[in-house]
């Protein structure tokens, strides 16, 4: 009866191959405090990191360690690839998209060299979350092995 007031499921797919495991799980307060929002994190085993959500990507850092994508209703997602990785300068980086690019999920945006992170970042679990201005009331987390665009969160 009141079908119209029923929240849409928005589905959030894993960037790249990897384990997905509980945000609050990684060694970064800012991240498993759910500072900067909630979701999950995946310890990746690829080297392509993909867009989560259809959208737009609102801000790839200059360093190229995190991105943003925006969808075109109310859903922001960030991906943070690595910890600690500011630090590293862009090194091990190689930006594939640009920050006003429409994307699908599923687009390449960043391609990493794994092993030079794993070398010289902190760790290279790398966390997506929520952004808190998102209109997110719940999310379902699928903590598992995942290929790149397995569904690994569904929010409504």
């Amino acid at each position: 009866m009141f079908g119209f007031l029923s929240r849409k499921k928005r589905e959030i797919y894993a960037p790249c191959d990897g384990q997905v495991v509980a945000l609050e799980s990684i060694d970064d307060e800012v991240f498993s405090q759910k500072l900067a929002g909630d979701g999950v994190a995946i310890i990746p085993m690829s080297d392509i990191f993909t867009a989560p959500i259809d959208g737009v990507i609102t801000k790839i850092f200059s360093t190229n360690h995190a991105y943003s994508i925006k969808s075109s209703k109310d859903l922001e997602v960030m991906v943070h690839i690595g910890l600690d990785t500011v630090a590293l300068q862009g090194e091990g980086f190689e930006r594939l998209a640009n920050e006003g690019d429409r994307v699908k999920a599923g687009d390449p945006i960043i391609r990493v060299d794994l092993a030079y992170i794993k070398a010289h970042a902190k760790d290279s679990v790398t966390p997506i979350v929520i952004s808190d201005e998102s209109d997110v009331r719940q999310i379902d987390k699928r903590l598992k092995s995942v290929k790149s665009q397995d569904m690994i969160m569904e929010v409504q």
